[in-house]
């Protein structure tokens, strides 16, 4: 049985043998999506930088996928006292990609999903 803690690293490193390690970029905060100045509905790269050296890059490409997550963190949680620090909520979900992908001209479809916290005896977790 593959439990989800030891299923990334073999995803991983089917990733490094079939692109190569050397297209691999890790560490790297994607900031601005790039228009393509002959397609102006279509995305053409990125650029973002280092978040360990001081390099800047500028990726081309011929699709991009934003999966960036979602905005759990425009929302308090509805838990007080105690409960309000037991809550779950995803601190890297900062609703970045939905910003990049509206200011590159995306339609952004389907909000009326929202994080709901599930609750359980004595404090609250995330829904799968």
């Amino acid at each position: 049985m593959i439990h989800g803690e030891s299923y990334k690293p073999i995803i991983a490193e089917a990733a490094k043998m079939a692109i190569g390690e050397e297209n691999i970029y890790e560490r790297v905060f994607i900031f601005e999506l790039l228009k393509d100045k002959n397609d102006p509905n279509a995305v053409a790269g990125a650029v973002g930088f280092s978040v360990r050296q001081p390099k800047f890059y500028v990726f081309k490409a011929k699709a991009v996928l934003l999966a960036t997550g979602g905005a759990t963190l425009l929302f308090r949680p509805r838990g007080t006292g105690e409960a309000a620090g037991r809550t779950w909520y995803a601190i890297f979900d900062t609703g970045s990609g939905y910003y990049m992908g509206l200011k590159a001209g995306a339609m952004l479809t389907q909000f009326e999903h929202r994080f709901i916290p599930f609750r359980f005896k004595d404090g609250y977790g995330p829904v799968g």
